[in-house]
Parts: C-alpha cells; sequence; structure tokens
C-alpha cells in the first residue's frame, strides 16, 4: 500500500489534476476549443470498436467454431483415426476403443480449456491483457495447422494436439478477453464491450454449425479444412491485434507506470489528457482500493473475495449445468419427432444458433438500459420453468404427438432466455465485481468452473441420459433454479457503479447486503 500511495503522490504531483499534460499526438486549435466549451463524454472510439471488433472476430469466435465443428464430420473422423491406427500400428480399433479414442479427441479440448483459464490469470497480469490476447491468437494458429495436416501426415497424434492447442487458447480467451474489453470501455459501456465475447462464441458456433453442411465443407474429403478454416480470421486479425492500445487500468494498478496509462487512456478515448480527468481520478481511486497483485490461490484465501468469487463461478459453472449442450443435443431429435426431415432438423438446429447471436446482439442495447441484475434473474427463473416444461413434453411425446411441438417450441424457448442472461452476463460479471488488482485470478476462476462445468455434464449427461431419459432436464432444471435463489440474494446490480463501489458491497462475505443501493463505507 505504502508503494501505492507513493505512486499516486508522484503522479499527482507531474501532473496536477487543474492542468493534465496531454501527452497524445499533438491536437488542433479548434478541437482544444471544443474540449474547452463542450462537457467531454467517454464513449464510443475508433479504438474501442476496432477492439470489440477484432477480438470478437479474431479471438472469440474461434472458441466457439471449435466447440460446435467436431460433432458433424465426427464418423469420417473417427474412420480416419481407425485407418490410422490400422497402417501405422497394425491395430485394428473396435467400436468399444473407437469410442474411447474419440472421447479423448473432444475432451482434450475441455481439458485444454481448463488449463489455459489457470494460466490465463498469470499471463493477463506478467505479459498485459493485450500480450495475452496475442498468445491465444498464435495457439490458435498453431492448433489449425495441425488439423489441416494432420491428415496428409496420417498422425491421430496432431488431431489431438491441436485440439489441445485450440483448447489452451479457448481457456485463455473466456479468462482474458472480457477483462480487456471491460478494462478498455468507459463505465457507461462496460456491459456492452463485456458482451463481445460470448457473442463472438456463439457467432462461431453457428458458422461451425453452417461450415458442416454438406454443400459447405461437410464432405467427406473436406473435414481438415472445416476444423482448420477459422484460421483465416485469426490471421487477419493478429496484425491488427499488435496496434491496439493496452488496458490503462492494467498499466496504471498493476505495472504503476502512470505515464504510459495517461498515453494508452488518451489513445483509447480519442481525447486529450485534460479530458480525463475524471477517469484518472477513479484510477487512482481503484490504485489505493486494490491493493498488492492477487494470484489465483490468494484470492481463495481472502475473505472479502467470498462472495464475489462464488456469484461468478457458480453462474459460469451455471451456464453448463443449465443444460445449454443437452438442448442441443436433443434438439434435431425433437424436430424429427416433430415431423421435420433430417436436413430440415439440422437446419432448425442451425436457426437455435441464429437465435443466440440475435439476442447476444440485442443485449448490447438492453445492458445498459435495464441492468445487468434484471435480465440475469429474470433468464435463470425462464431458464428452470421451460426445463421443466421440456421434460415433461418429453416424458408424453410418445403418448401425445402433438407433445412433439410442444417440446420444440420449449427448446427454442429456452434457447432465447438463455441469450438474454446466462449465456452472455456470466463471462464479464468477474471484470465488474472485482478490482483491477484480483481481477485476473477473479476472471481465471469464473472461466475454470465454466470449463469444469462443461467437463462434468459432458461426462455426466450420457449416463443421466441412459438412466432417466428426459427427465434429465428436471435435474437441469433444479440446479438452474437453486442458481436463481443464490443470485437473487447475493447479486448486486453493477451497472453505473465502480468495480470499488461493488466490491465494498460484497466484502463481508455470506454477511453482506450487496442489495443495498449504496456502498458500505468503512469496510
Amino acid at each position: 500500500m505504502g508503494e501505492q500511495k507513493e505512486c499516486t503522490s508522484l503522479f499527482a504531483q507531474s501532473f496536477p489534476r487543474q492542468s493534465l499534460p496531454d501527452i497524445s499526438q499533438p491536437i488542433t486549435n479548434e478541437h482544444q476549443h471544443l474540449t474547452q466549451t463542450h462537457e467531454y463524454r467517454p464513449g464510443w472510439s475508433f479504438y474501442l470498436v476496432l477492439a470489440g471488433v477484432v477480438t470478437t472476430l479474431g479471438s472469440s469466435l474461434p472458441v466457439g467454431y471449435n466447440i460446435g465443428v467436431v460433432n458433424t464430420p465426427a464418423e469420417v473422423i473417427k474412420q480416419f483415426c481407425n485407418e490410422s491406427f490400422i497402417s501405422r500400428y497394425d491395430l485394428p480399433l473396435d467400436d468399444t476403443w473407437l469410442n474411447v479414442l474419440w472421447s479423448s479427441v473432444v475432451s482434450i479440448f475441455i481439458v485444454g480449456g481448463c488449463t489455459g483459464s489457470i494460466l490465463g490469470s498469470v499471463l493477463a497480469d506478467k505479459m498485459g491483457r493485450k500480450k495475452a490476447t496475442i498468445v491465444t491468437s498464435v495457439l490458435s494458429i498453431a492448433g489449425a495447422l495441425m488439423f489441416q495436416f494432420c491428415r496428409a501426415a496420417n498422425s491421430v497424434e496432431m488431431l489431438i494436439l491441436g485440439r489441445l492447442l485450440v483448447g489452451l487458447s479457448g481457456g485463455l480467451t473466456t479468462s482474458i478477453v472480457p477483462m480487456y474489453l471491460t478494462e478498455l470501455a468507459p463505465l457507461s459501456l462496460t456491459g456492452a464491450m463485456g458482451v463481445a465475447c460470448p457473442m463472438g462464441v456463439n457467432v462461431g458456433v453457428l458458422v461451425g454449425q453452417v461450415m458442416g453442411l454438406n454443400f459447405l465443407l461437410g464432405g467427406v474429403d473436406e473435414w481438415p479444412y472445416l476444423l482448420s478454416v477459422y484460421a483465416v480470421l485469426v490471421i487477419i486479425c493478429l496484425p491488427i491485434l499488435l496496434i491496439l492500445p493496452e488496458s490503462p487500468k492494467y498499466l496504471y494498478v498493476v505495472k504503476k507506470n502512470e505515464v504510459e496509462a495517461l498515453r494508452e487512456l488518451s489513445r483509447v478515448r480519442g481525447a486529450s489528457g485534460g479530458a480525463l480527468s475524471d477517469e484518472l481520478e477513479a484510477l487512482r481511486d481503484e490504485a489505493l482500493a486494490g491493493g498488492a497483485r492477487c494470484g489465483m490461490l490468494l484470492a481463495l484465501r481472502d475473505p472479502r473475495l467470498l462472495l464475489p468469487l462464488l456469484l461468478v463461478c457458480s453462474a459460469q459453472a451455471g451456464q453448463q449445468t443449465s443444460g445449454i449442450n443437452a438442448v442441443f443435443y436433443y434438439s434435431q431429435t425433437i424436430f424429427k419427432q416433430a415431423g421435420l426431415s433430417d436436413l430440415q432438423a439440422q437446419y432448425a438446429t442451425i436457426g437455435c444458433g441464429a437465435i443466440n447471436v440475435c439476442t447476444a446482439v440485442l443485449m448490447l442495447q438492453l445492458l445498459p438500459r435495464v441492468g445487468r441484475r434484471p435480465l440475469l434473474l429474470g433468464s435463470m427463473l425462464a431458464a428452470t420453468v421451460i426445463l421443466a416444461a421440456l421434460a415433461a413434453a418429453m416424458s408424453f411425446i410418445t403418448a401425445y404427438p402433438w407433445m412433439a411441438h410442444v417440446a420444440m417450441v420449449a427448446v427454442l424457448a429456452y434457447v432465447l432466455v438463455y441469450g438474454f442472461g446466462l449465456g452472455p452476463i456470466p463471462y464479464f460479471m468477474a471484470s465488474e465485481l472485482f478490482e483491477v488488482s484480483p481481477r485476473g485470478a477473479g476472471m481465471a476462476w469464473g472461466s475454470l468452473a465454466n470449463w469444469g462445468g462443461n467437463f462434468l455434464v459432458g461426462m455426466c449427461f450420457p449416463s443421466l441420459r441412459a438412466a432417466i431419459g428426459p427427465y434429465c432436464f428436471l435435474v437441469f432444471s433444479g440446479l438452474t433454479g437453486a442458481l436463481f435463489l443464490f443470485h437473487r440474494m447475493y447479486f448486486p446490480e453493477t451497472k453505473g457503479k465502480t468495480p470499488t463501489q461493488v466490491s465494498q458491497l460484497c466484502s463481508l462475505g455470506f454477511e453482506s447486503r450487496p442489495l443495498h443501493s449504496e456502498p458500505l463505507h468503512g469496510v
């Protein structure tokens, strides 16, 4: 804390609040006149929009793409794996061992995601938010190269390594990118920038489904291209990542580099230093309140971070335990039972992905107006009811054929309400609940909970489905209902509040009263 006071004192002496210097590019007299005569309001700027677009297309989209793309070519890749083992090891695989190998190909992606989530906290604080994002792109490209050449090399190992690399990239992305974007954004736009990462993931899942259609890259011989085509976007976006600003909050609070922080803040806002006095004051306050850099283990031991960690991890894991992947798994079967052909059912599943994308776009407008708490709680409550209705409809689908249409409506409704809260908000929740110093650890724990929940559902769902059939959706409904009750009690509205204010509201653990309208002073 002594170092922080000293840094703040030096900063105040060097740059008095009344006359902060402009260390950005020289500006014209006309620009100076406009700044002086009109109150500056931070909003969308060139670099802020560029950062949102580039990270969405080049970092987040590949994560979603690699989540959704493996289902379509599954049988063809299994055949490749069997032929590779026969030709290289003279070892034909029966159905059991082939399924084990395929499960390894699929699940190694989640193992990479969990590992990347843990590394995200370290890389974000050691290298910086921007450079860590660049690392995710390099790993993503390396994975695409493995996919592209694994068939030519007749190597199943290259395929598995590629899945591990893109999983690492995905874990780093979900841990770092939402934090980077929300730290670049002014307070009024943190929600809109926070939605960019989950929107990119949703778009990626949709693109993966579309690219898997037979007339595109869904043919028997095109699967290496199908798995690796996302790299085109990553390669295009990578050079642009290099010119983006670093997070001013990271530079000021973590690196304690006041001059560079002001330079980057001026660049990302497109305004001179004199117009940024309010934001600089907020940076000073956050630096004083933030404390020393906090790793993942230290965050667990800090009682002031207990409630924010539980909120973030439960919401991130709740994304998966709400049954989104199970709903998509059953969707094609439901659509077929409702009378759709195989191709029509495939298009209907793609339509579910399109709903996910559209709701993410609408969230850009809804979040600043409605707030996080009403949208998240409404999404959880609606999902609880719809999942129970889906379980009932599927249980009677053979006795009453019209129940197939009820189940189809329930699937579409679930995807819709999921996209209005459970889908996007947990991704950036930690960036608003944690101050800068522990933020990397909070984002990493949240991302790890998300990937861990994905792994848990992936491991348990087949056995659960075999044991109780459609009643498995009652389990998902119960878990989502419990999540709703917990967040209804403890999740504060973060709209319009600084992370320092929000962290004060949650600093007493379960004794906190985070729904209090004002921060608790003296905590």
